[in-house]
């Protein structure tokens, strides 16, 4: 084993080649949409390295659980609580009540090495409130670690197997593991992503390599370690420049960057040209730096992500990149070397080091979870206003008193909020919804069908307030589910469930008018087919809905933190500009017999491309959205009143409103 244990500089250059897309990737670069592919390199290298000690150790008989954990602790803790220690200060000048106890909760998750399954429960890592997490990286440290738990005691448990049956008995985990991730991928893609059971095998290939099953790449010919380290850099070279968030993941798209690294490990020696390029100075030191500056990386684009109501610019992305790279220089030569040198840190230090740490840091999160985020820090006008919508990704206080599920229909959508709220993520559809949403009453000679994700919801309240009583209004609204026509094997299944039911329900209920509405998605090509094809199911008339205005942070944090001392009625200050362009090129391109198109965005807002916060004279209850940009039921009643109504009976031939209340 003398020969696994040797310094590889090469290694050292496959964990930059690791690093960099990641950051890149976080950054938003486009050309490295795959780059998170750069976590599952760093499972291969962790599996590899620690299976090749752990194997030594035990065959030399020096082998503890004691050293093998403090070995850990050494490599892992100082630089990490270090930086969540800075994060909790910068956190305290910059975030939110509500943003700073959503952060206190994730350092308790990261002390206890828990954080893939707290970020499990909240949200996909792709989604676009992941990226105002400082903390979600730790995810990955939460699976190492996890399987180290793990990992070594299985060793101990096989090992009067012989190295033969112990790499068969771990080849078997990893293809179960594998399974299961191809499995969950399908069936929950979130709780795929960041759980244990379905990434073990990433580390499991790092640790069969160890065992040295493969023998050396000589023995199959001269050329055949230069041929297997090319292949390994193409088939990393793939993942990071061809995939993307809609790419299934870490079912067998993973195998993609996992086999390229453990190709890279066993071939790219220094006689080989990869080997020569990995080994060079500039790559090995970014290796060499690899751990520390991607704990900086990500609380940096998060807190510039807080701090900014504008889109993080590519410059100034580049620049927090660089200084990623300077902070993880600075953390590796000032914490990391000292606290892996034993003879400089002994081990009571560091444990008193580890545990004083961690418990400053956790007792900080729960200090933070407990109090909402330390309101203490605001004057009392503000501390009302945040407690008022506290929790806003999303706003829980305020989604509950103002009964958003009422005002949104929640009976008429397949997603289960209460399963959600109870923290049980299954992508499992409702076995059904109320016969009223979707079933035409006889006692109304007129029906308007509401179809979409939450983004056609937000407009029920506003239609039940001003439509005129010969209307019903019809839905099948789910949240996070676009319409579509064609069903998505890799999507969410209750999205499937909600599409396929409302295209029946329309082609069963004929209504006079649909509805169609989305949070994303307003391709003109796309919401054309849409239509076309409500039209040729008995659709009479469809309405194309646009988005509504959308704010890069929650409108109240805006309101809270930008316009607080003179909020004006209009502003664009946090608005997402992109929306304006977009929408005037759906309004040039859809439009036919049958089919209108309708854009919130020319009541929301003005020429000068500003748009309403608030309704009346009271900021809070008459904030036009409670969150990026569903419309609260304040402004869907509003919007229905002056813009929606009076556009549908212009569509349907009515020429009054009549009587608008409802039965």
């Amino acid at each position: 084993m003398t020969s696994a244990l040797r310094y590889r500089p090469e290694v050292d250059g496959l964990r930059a080649i690791a690093v960099l897309p990641v950051l890149f990737f976080h950054a938003g670069f486009s050309a490295f949409q795959g780059g998170y592919v750069g976590v599952d390199i760093f499972f291969v290298i962790s599996g590899f390295l620690i299976t090749s000690i752990i194997l030594a150790e035990k065959e030399s008989g020096t082998f503890t659980l004691s050293s093998f954990y403090e070995r850990r602790a050494r490599r892992i803790l100082p630089p990490l609580m270090f930086m969540m220690v800075v994060c909790a200060l910068i956190a305290w000048l910059s975030l939110s009540p509500p943003d700073l106890r959503l952060l206190g909760q994730s350092m308790v998750a990261v002390t206890l090495f828990g954080s893939n399954v707290l970020f499990w429960r909240e949200s996909g890592y792709f989604d676009r409130a992941a990226e105002l997490k400082p903390l979600l990286h730790t995810w990955s440290l939460g699976v190492e670690e996890q399987y180290y738990v793990i990992f070594p005691l299985l060793l101990m448990l096989l090992w009067r197997m012989g190295r033969a049956k112990m790499a068969g008995a771990l080849a078997i985990g990893l293809i179960a593991s594998l399974g299961l991730a191809v499995w969950f991928t399908r069936a929950s893609p979130v709780a795929a992503f960041f759980l244990l059971p379905t990434r073990a095998w990433e580390l499991g290939v790092g640790s069969i390599l160890a065992f040295g099953v493969l023998g050396s790449p000589d023995r199959w010919g001269p050329r055949m370690a230069d041929l297997a380290s090319l292949a390994g850099v193409v088939l990393i070279a793939l993942g990071v420049f061809t995939f993307d968030a809609s790419t299934p993941f870490p079912g067998l798209h993973a195998l993609v960057p996992t086999v390229g690294a453990a190709l890279l490990i066993w071939s790219a020696h220094p006689g080989t040209m990869v080997g020569r390029v990995l080994s060079s100075k500039p790559l090995v030191l970014i290796g060499l730096i690899s751990y520390s500056t991607y704990l900086w990386h990500q609380p940096l684009f998060a807190f510039a992500r807080h701090i900014t109501t504008d889109e993080v610019s590519p410059l100034i992305y580049s620049a927090l990149i660089a200084v990623s790279l300077a902070l993880g220089f600075v953390s590796w030569k000032a914490i990391e070397a000292p606290f892996r040198d034993r003879r400089r840190i002994q081990r009571k230090p560091l444990v008193a080091f580890c545990l004083g740490s961690s418990f400053l840091v956790a007792g900080f999160g729960v200090a933070a979870y407990l109090t909402g985020g330390f309101p203490v820090r605001l004057p009392d006008d503000q501390r009302a206003f945040a407690a008022y919508f506290e929790n806003s990704a999303p706003a829980w206080r305020y989604f509950e008193a103002n009964n958003i599920n009422a005002a949104y229909r929640e009976e008429c959508s397949f997603y289960d909020l209460e399963r959600h709220r109870a923290g049980k993520t299954s992508d499992a559809p409702r076995s059904s919804i109320d016969r009223s949403c979707h079933v035409r009453d006889p006692r109304f000679p007129k029906a308007v069908f509401i179809w979409g994700d939450s983004h056609a919801q937000q407009f029920r309240a506003g239609l039940e307030d001003s439509l005129p009583k010969d209307w019903q209004i019809l839905q099948v609204a789910s949240s996070a589910c676009p319409p579509t026509t064609k069903p998505d094997t890799r999507g969410r299944a209750y999205c499937n469930r909600s599409n396929l039911f409302a295209l029946e329900a329309i082609a069963t209920a004929q209504p006079d008018l649909v509805l169609v509405a989305q949070s994303a998605h307003h391709n003109p090509e796309r919401m054309k087919e849409l239509a076309s094809h409500l039209r040729s199911v008995g659709a009479r008339q469809v309405i194309l809905m646009g988005p509504v205005p959308r704010w890069r942070h929650h409108l109240p944090d805006v309101v809270l933190y930008r316009l607080w001392k003179e909020t004006p009625r209009y502003s664009s200050v946090g608005l997402v500009e992109e929306q304006f362009a977009s929408t005037e090129k759906l309004k040039a391109e859809i439009g036919s017999d049958g089919v209108v198109f309708l854009s919130p965005l020319d009541h929301f807002c003005n020429a000068a491309k500003q748009c309403l916060t608030h309704i009346g004279e009271d900021r809070m209850r008459g904030i036009v959205s409670w969150d990026y940009g569903h419309l609260t039921p304040i402004a869907s009643r509003q919007f229905a009143r002056q813009f929606l109504v009076p556009a549908i009976q212009r569509i349907a031939g009515h020429s009054a409103v009549g009587n608008t209340s409802r039965p």
